[in-house]
């Protein structure tokens, strides 16, 4: 026993001083290159710096005041409680994303996930997402089978403006534009055309776009908390559709069908369980999320620059009556239409680079990678932004004036014009985005003459950007 415990005290004399030799002479691993910048306060690092420069109408200030100070290419901060490397210019977005399931992959926010998703669907979300399910809806937004929309497209929209915008002298265009692209979306997606049923819809979604840039705490009366209690409701009523019209379909009474929704449910890989409907109505929902905020944006913002800037509405309205007047009385557009459209697609474009509908979207790194000579580790996320390019004198010369034939030709060099992302997860509804916006301008320009009851009127971004008073405009009627 003694020998035992001579040993032992043996060996940990040995152990000790060779241990501590061991801490001072080992050779440290050099940490590594992260970006330049800073990941300001605990748990909520820059995420007020980032919300309050949208509040005010200036969301380029963030990413301008950081490019400036940190780096060109790619600069770190952390927004969302995540450490975030936000990727700028032309070759962040290029390298983004050509980076899809090689460096990146798709990721939502938690507070985002929380407002849109069923929970049981959160943790597979993306991980998990329905190959044949993502493909058949990018087969239904293609504009081959759009084509087929554009009669009906264009008759709701003579329909809204005769009903929404003819009777009156002065109109509020940002909610009116969000009632119009929702009801399309409604009647397209899901064949839904009862306004009732689409007000069900409608009402909470309004409450939705707020509650994902804000400060995700769950506590009553906060934004946040009014977009999970709305989401609840939108989830539980979209699978209410889902499952009547899963026995309309059992029953024959659907068998034509042509919305989206039927044909989700007849025609892709449905294994009857409740996980699939949730699926569905996921998919869904953020359709009717983009028709309902970025959608509606876009076309607000285009009717702002229409009624500032009279030269720029007489070239439209120009293009669009040559149009009109090749049309029999009462005849609806066509694909053929929509391609003579080519400037009033440039000023839809220019408006969209100066007022972009959204500011960037996030990814997260799946492994270890080197941009700019600075490494981004596995699990960081990504954000590239709108912002570094689009008023990027380098690509935009004299950026803040507003000219469309910017898009003529070739248009703007690659990767610098990004309203819609770019790459395999570019934004499946930009040709449905692209007929709609177009289609609806016909019918503005073709009708009305507009006039900015408020010419200074402010945008802020909330997320998207809103005219704070709702964008109003005097209406003079042609006809």
């Amino acid at each position: 026993m003694e020998f035992y415990s001579q040993l032992f005290l043996y060996l940990a004399v040995l152990y000790i001083p060779l241990h501590l030799l061991f801490l001072v002479f080992r050779k440290k691993s050099p940490p590594p290159n992260l970006p330049p910048g800073k990941k300001g306060w605990p748990i909520i690092g820059e995420s007020l710096d980032f919300a309050g420069a949208a509040k005010c109408g200036c969301p380029e200030k963030f990413i301008n005041d950081r490019t400036s100070k940190y780096s060109l290419d790619v600069f770190r901060t952390s927004l969302l409680g995540e450490d975030m490397a936000v990727f700028c210019g032309a070759a962040g977005n290029k390298f983004l994303f050509s980076g899809q399931n090689k460096y990146i992959t798709t990721w939502w926010p938690t507070s985002m996930k929380k407002v849109i998703l069923f929970p049981e669907t959160m943790e597979k979300f993306n991980k998990d997402d329905p190959k044949k399910m993502r493909s058949f809806l990018l087969e239904f937004l293609k504009p081959e089978a759009l084509q087929h929309y554009i009669p009906i497209m264009d008759s709701m929209t003579r329909e809204h403006l005769e009903s929404d915008w003819s009777p009156y002298k002065e109109v509020k265009v940002f909610p009116l534009t969000k009632n119009y692209t929702f009801a399309l979306a409604c009647h397209l997606f899901m064949n839904i055309k009862d306004p009732q049923v689409v007000s069900k819809f409608a009402d909470p979604f309004a409450r939705v776009p707020p509650g994902f840039t804000s400060v995700p705490i769950n506590v009553p009366g906060t934004p946040f908390n009014k977009a999970v209690e709305a989401g609840k409701v939108i989830r539980q009523e979209l699978l209410n559709v889902i499952r009547q019209r899963k026995q309309e379909i059992s029953e024959g009474k659907a068998a034509n069908a042509r919305d989206l929704l039927s044909r989700l449910l007849t025609e892709a890989d449905d294994d009857g369980s409740v996980y699939y409907e949730m699926d569905v109505s996921n998919k869904i929902i953020g359709l009717l999320i983009a028709s309902y905020d970025t959608t509606s944006t876009s076309i607000t913002i285009i009717v702002n620059y229409l009624a500032s800037l009279p030269h720029i509405y007489e070239k439209v309205y120009k293009e669009q009556m040559e149009i009109a007047k090749s049309k029999a009385p009462g005849e609806l557009l066509n694909w053929d239409d929509i391609q003579k459209m080519k400037y009033s697609w440039n000023m839809a474009c220019e408006s969209m680079r100066l007022t972009p509908p959204a500011q960037g979207a996030f990814r997260e790194a799946i492994t270890d990678f080197t941009f700019a000579g600075y490494t981004i580790p596995k699990g960081w996320k990504t954000f590239w932004t709108v912002h570094t390019t689009h008023k990027n004198p380098k690509y935009f010369p004299n950026p803040e004036k507003f000219d469309p034939s910017r898009f003529e030709g070739n248009g703007p060099a690659p990767f610098t014009y990004v309203p819609f992302g770019g790459g395999p997860r570019m934004c499946p509804g930009k040709e449905y985005a692209r007929l709609e916006i177009l289609i609806f301008i016909h019918n503005l320009v073709t009708k009305f003459k507009l006039e900015k009851v408020i010419p200074n009127e402010k945008i802020i971004y909330n997320p998207s950007p809103v005219p704070t008073n709702g964008l109003l405009i005097h209406l003079r009627p042609l006809n």
